[in-house]
């Protein structure tokens, strides 16, 4: 039996038709190892597998996003299996660009691929869009996206996002789209 998460308690469940996002869990860590050791999940995120360690890393960052900001990412499992889906949210990761999205949400989405394809993205983040709209008081939000990766930039078409600017992070170009709160 899994001991009780104290991210249990400040992140709210999601539930979809489909899927139900829920707090990250310690036995979540094979999937998520599975899924940032992927080279077809990174090929637009950066670019890099991740190693374990890194993974786990990873892992310890989505309970201090829920402590520290009221908000953060959800681990998406499958409603009829109970099968590690991906993880899907909002961060503010302080990231070194040249857009300056400071105190913006940011919404990412990964998604394993063996679930590709199922629209599984735009349903998992069109929750959290749902719960940020009525329970954050953020203006607006953004997404950074790969200009090469188009069922993600067809995934934030869907979820309201546009004004595309592009952006440098790092050494990489990448695009920051933006969606007003919906009201």
């Amino acid at each position: 039996m899994s001991k009780p998460s104290v991210t249990a308690a400040l992140t709210p469940v999601l539930e979809t038709p489909r899927l139900i996002l829920r707090e990250t869990r310690a036995e979540d860590f094979e999937a998520c190892a599975a899924l940032w050791g992927d080279a077809r999940v990174v090929r637009h995120i950066g670019g890099r597998v991740s190693t374990p360690s890194e993974s786990w890393g990873r892992m310890l960052r989505f309970p201090g996003l829920w402590a520290l900001l009221g908000y953060g990412y959800w681990t998406m499992t499958e409603r009829e299996t109970g099968s590690f889906a991906g993880q899907v949210g909002l961060a503010d990761f302080r990231r070194d660009l040249s857009v300056d999205i400071s105190g913006i949400p940011e919404a990412g989405w990964v998604l394993s691929p063996r679930v590709h394809g199922r629209g599984y993205a735009t349903e998992a983040m069109g929750a959290v869009l749902d719960w940020a709209d009525r329970e954050l008081d953020a203006p607006q939000t953004c997404c950074l996206i790969d200009p090469d990766n188009a069922a993600s930039l067809n995934v934030a078409r869907k979820l309201g996002y546009g004004g595309a600017q592009t952006a440098q992070l790092g050494d990489h170009a990448t695009l920051v789209l933006w969606r007003g709160r919906k009201t």
